[in-house]
């Protein structure tokens, strides 16, 4: 297949591991990966805090960007994360309505309708559960909120995880409970989100496991974050991270999440 790789603003800025990642595991096989270098955001954070017609531009170009996909250029397009993915299926077109643009929202509807997250591409499209990943640690998942409620993967990504050679996947308690994160929800219900980011990180560190995996950097970064600060030495990595390594190639564990410099040592002089 020929997939065009929708890298999301968020990895591509923050956490390029997660798409380079994706196209290592996809060329491994035995797709071709294309990457439309005119992407950008696809809107998601204008529309869910409630900025409608400035996200029309936003959108307007991603629609434009993997628009080939409509016309058969592209046989699919696929998203590293469930967020992203669930605003172009579920918001785009809606935008576009709400802004009299009926041929666009025609055209976001038919992008849509070829875009995939990263599980659904795999197990949906490509009829994969195996895809020859080694990866000797052990592995806790957190479901996403979008992927697991809006996307409705189910148990896509654990079945891809089970499937991983050498790995110690376990379950982690209350996994389909948020982490608190939600995009601009962390910032205007700050006490809200940290409440429920120190219940997840607590279910994290009950489980031993010294990674945690996900389908979104976003839920991540939020949740790496907390471990981070708890100084539990949990280390974060993408669902793609997981299934592209291999034996020959293998996805190394980062030394720390988030981590900060040491401060130097306080001398006499520094007192």
């Amino acid at each position: 297949m020929r997939i065009a790789l929708a890298a999301t603003c968020l990895a591509d800025t923050l956490f390029p591991g997660a798409p380079r990642a994706t196209v290592r595991l996809l060329e491994r096989l035995g797709h071709e990966v294309v990457f439309p270098t005119d992407q950008a955001c696809c809107g998601q954070m204008h529309v869910n805090t409630g900025y409608y017609r400035e996200a029309v531009p936003v959108i307007r170009n991603h629609v434009e960007t993997f628009a080939p996909v409509a016309d058969g250029e592209w046989d699919a397009v696929v998203m590293p994360s469930g967020s992203c993915t669930g605003s172009v299926r579920h918001q785009q077109a809606m935008v576009c309505r709400r802004a009299g643009l009926d041929d666009l929202a025609a055209t976001a509807e038919a992008v849509s309708a070829k875009t995939y997250e990263l599980s659904e591409l795999l197990v949906d499209v490509l009829g994969l559960t195996d895809v020859g990943a080694w990866f000797p640690h052990r592995v806790t998942y957190h479901p996403t909120c979008h992927s697991l409620r809006m996307l409705h993967v189910g148990d896509k990504p654990l079945r891809l995880l089970r499937a991983v050679e050498s790995i110690d996947l376990v379950e982690l308690p209350a996994a389909d409970s948020c982490c608190g994160f939600g995009g601009t929800f962390a910032l205007k219900n700050a006490d809200t989100s940290a409440a429920m980011l120190e219940d997840k990180t607590a279910n994290v560190r009950g489980t031993g496991a010294p990674v945690l995996t996900a389908g979104d950097m976003s839920c991540l970064m939020h949740i790496g974050g907390g471990l981070s600060r708890q100084g539990t030495g949990v280390r974060t990595l993408h669902l793609a991270e997981v299934l592209a390594s291999t034996r020959e190639e293998p996805t190394p564990l980062p030394e720390t999440t988030f981590s900060r410099p040491e401060r130097p040592a306080r001398t006499e002089a520094t007192r």
